[in-house]
């Protein structure tokens, strides 16, 4: 076969060379490719570090390339060679670096130094470690009350330093924990809690290899975790079905070409398309996963009856469902009730689409659901993952190998920070176990997730806030209001590697304190320590760095977090500068603490770390009726995009948001995106053709996007370029951190509180 050299990348299969030519652009542009080289040898490697990028399983961290080309960018832009010291800082104004783009941003390099905001010159400044813990500690102390202070936390954070952080929090009289979850994962969360016990899913990577069929919703793998591709891929070559629900086309959901695949590089060399991954992709509108499971289920249960009334086989499970579950009548009562009409329209796909994708499920012995945030960044994301169960539980396909329910973290520690307990709503078990392992009673107050933070800051109840890693105010929904709560606080404390977009949304006093990254060599009083991370698959995995550090003022995280402890805390019953000397020490407190982390620090010397075990996949449903739960949810009567349209004479679209492919959360290490066709941009909107020609508009075209909502604010995100691309008509796509701002703080999950950045309402208008 010849080579195709007029094909655009955009229309080429995922990975192939494309992949492995950007994975050397960012190993050349990071600065430092040889040490970035040397580095990517070590990723997800028995003696090597966990992987600082997605939470996606490793196979056992025993071959010799267990990476990606998110994890060649992360890896390789945390051991640039670019430094952001102290006369870098002090040569910029904090005004002029708010101007700068995210990407910008990302290529001053490696934080060096702490350092503190100096109001006068509107410059950080360099301060000696012990004076800046003197100021946080001292700033601290001077709340009227501990519940002034919010304390963020990252999922990069690692859970020996994940446990230290909450443990202070604590300690100092709070529960004040919002984090990157509430963002993110938390409809997942809470709606695995209630349907099967516990709110993890509950897979393992060799489940991947089993599965007869693999329903994706709301997920890119392509951009988000591409090491996922690879077992999509072995999947589809056994036969496995993979239907793919998603709004957009993503070219990393229909076909993938391995970059370390001989085979398969050589036939993309020659112009080969790939291995093909979907067997069926509907292409839902904006939202309409709930309406589309529903149908699904629907034509399931007709089946049954259809099935029995003939005298044959049933298509449920009917052992499983009377020995496990709890419900089904409701819901089957409910499906029956929802109507098609109702279904077809919210859905955005045909019955007969619908009915094959039923079918597939049917059919396969065997079937895993995974999503992420295209699911749970909606209003109603509980719900629609609480259909997700119901319908895995209506064939017994929860607790047999290949089968389950797999929510994929997004960043590599999410899920271990909540294991820690990070969260805002501890469970007392946790609380009295902390009191009884550290001698203090810890607070039983809930305390805020991260839009109640926000709220707080508006308000004027919130004084202080200290991030572990993350990006708060790049991350956070409806800008504006972020922003200035940021910058009506007292102190703002921030533990990062790079400089972002909060260091210069900031407080009166502001200060930046530089933590190692994962690559980096963490020695303390002890010797050369190592941290653990917790996969999506529920792995705990020991991770070492091998890099030298960026600079001699750097910390790591757990040194960092007891150095505030010791200057606010001067009565603490912790014994803080042991367990900053030895993290076999905090490993230890950890396994006093929780019951299934014994012989924690043993275990985690195994090649692959350990399984930490899930109720649910052993068929032990820890809820409130001791049996896996069918719940049941209407679809509304109207969307909300139709209630809006209601009232406004303008044509309202459903903006959804996502990651472009050089980027990382809010980490932009690049402006292009090469799946989706965009080179050297990131304010554009793709939106449909027709709808294109509907408004009169022409591609290239500039616009504003306003936000429609019910109060008066007026939110809006200037000069988008428009893109024509494959997305369903009424439905507009576009990149995160640059859209946030018409994102409403109260516009999130009702169940979750988290933010609706997958479902917006916009109107569009030529820009001036």
């Amino acid at each position: 076969m010849s080579k195709s050299p007029t094909k655009p990348s955009f229309a080429r299969p995922a990975g192939g060379w494309a992949a492995l030519k950007s994975s050397a652009e960012h190993l050349i542009s990071a600065g430092n490719p040889l040490t970035g080289v040397k580095s990517l040898l070590n990723v997800n490697q028995p003696e090597g570090f966990d992987c600082p990028g997605c939470a996606w399983g490793d196979p056992k961290h025993t071959s010799s390339f267990e990476f990606c080309e998110s994890g060649v960018k992360a890896v390789s832009w945390e051991a640039t060679s670019k430094r952001c010291t102290p006369e870098v800082m002090d040569a910029h104004t904090v005004t002029w670096l708010a101007e700068q783009d995210d990407c910008t941003l990302e290529s001053l390099g490696r934080l060096t130094h702490p350092m503190i905001y100096d109001a006068p010159s509107d410059t950080y400044k360099a301060i000696d470690w012990d004076e800046a813990f003197a100021v946080v500690g001292r700033e601290l102390r001077a709340l009227d009350h501990p519940d002034q202070a919010l304390f963020y936390t990252s999922g990069r954070t690692s859970n020996e330093a994940a446990f230290l952080w909450q443990l202070f929090v604590r300690e100092f009289g709070t529960n004040n924990l919002p984090d990157c979850s509430n963002m993110c994962h938390e409809a997942s969360g809470v709606a695995l809690g209630e349907s099967i016990g516990i709110g993890k899913g509950t897979i393992l990577l060799e489940d991947m290899k089993r599965a007869d069929a693999i329903f994706i919703f709301g997920q890119n793998p392509g951009t988000n975790h591409p090491r996922m591709l690879g077992d999509l891929k072995k999947a589809a070559r056994r036969g496995a079905k993979i239907v793919t629900v998603n709004p957009l086309r993503e070219r990393g959901l229909e076909r993938f070409a391995d970059p370390k695949n001989p085979i398969d590089m050589v036939g993309n060399a020659m112009g080969g398309e790939g291995t093909t991954l979907t067997s069926l992709y509907l292409q839902i509108q904006v939202g309409g996963d709930l309406a589309l499971l529903k149908g699904m289920m629907k034509v399931i249960i007709a089946a049954d009856e259809t099935a029995r009334a003939a005298g044959g086989k049933p298509v449920l499970d009917d052992a499983f469902i009377a020995t496990h579950t709890y419900g089904l009548d409701a819901l089957i009562a409910d499906l029956k009730a929802e109507p098609w009409e109702r279904i077809l329209a919210q859905s955005g796909v045909s019955r007969d689409e619908i009915a094959r994708a039923a079918d597939i499920y049917i059919n396969a012995g065997r079937v895993i659901c995974t999503w992420a945030m295209g699911l749970t960044q909606h209003a109603m994301g509980v719900e629609t993952i609480q259909q997700i169960i119901n319908l895995l539980l209506l064939r017994g396909n929860i607790g047999r190998p290949g089968t389950g329910p797999c929510p994929v973290r997004g960043h590599s520690n999410v899920q271990g920070d909540r294991t820690m307990g990070i969260t805002e709503l501890p469970k007392q078990e946790f609380l009295d176990s902390l009191r009884r392992v550290f001698g203090f009673t810890p607070p039983s107050k809930p305390g805020v997730n991260t839009v109640e933070a926000i709220a707080a800051m508006r308000d004027g109840k919130a004084k202080a806030l200290l991030a572990m890693g993350g990006n708060f105010a790049a991350a956070c929904p409806d800008s504006d209001v972020t922003w200035a709560g940021l910058r009506a606080l007292n102190l703002t404390v921030h533990v990062s590697t790079k400089l972002n977009r909060s260091h210069l949304v900031h407080g009166k006093t502001a200060l930046i304190f530089p933590a190692l990254g994962r690559t980096e060599i963490d020695t303390q009083k002890t010797g050369r320590q190592a941290i653990t991370v917790e996969d999506s698959m529920s792995m705990v995995h020991a991770s070492q760095g091998m890099n030298l550090p960026a600079s001699d003022q750097l910390r790591s995280e757990p040194w960092i977090i007891a150095g505030i402890a010791m200057a606010t805390l001067p009565t603490s019953k912790v014994p803080w500068a042991t367990l900053r000397d030895d993290y076999r020490l905090i490993r230890a407190k950890i396994e006093a603490v929780f019951a299934d982390f014994e012989n924690f620090n043993e275990r985690i010397l195994r090649a692959g770390g350990f399984y930490l075990g899930n109720s649910a996949k052993e068929r032990i449903w820890k809820t409130a009726t001791s049996k896996a739960n069918f719940i049941p949810a209407c679809l509304p009567t109207q969307t909300t995009r139709e209630a809006a349209q209601a009232q406004t004479q303008d044509r309202v679209f459903t903006l959804t948001t996502f990651r472009a492919h050089d980027q990382y959360n809010t980490t932009v290490y690049a402006r292009n995106d090469r799946y989706r066709g965009i080179k050297n941009k990131r304010r554009v909107v793709f939106i449909n053709a027709d709808d294109l020609a509907a408004m009169n508009f022409t591609a290239g075209q500039h616009v504003d996007l306003s936000a429609v909502w019910h109060d008066s604010r007026s939110r809006v995100a200037k000069n988008f370029e428009l893109v024509p691309y494959n997305i369903p008509r009424g439905c507009l796509g576009a990149y995160f951190p640059e859209t946030n701002v018409l994102v409403p703080l109260d516009s999130h999950g009702a169940r979750s509180g988290t933010p609706t950045n997958k479902s917006i309402l916009v109107t569009l208008v030529a820009a001036r």
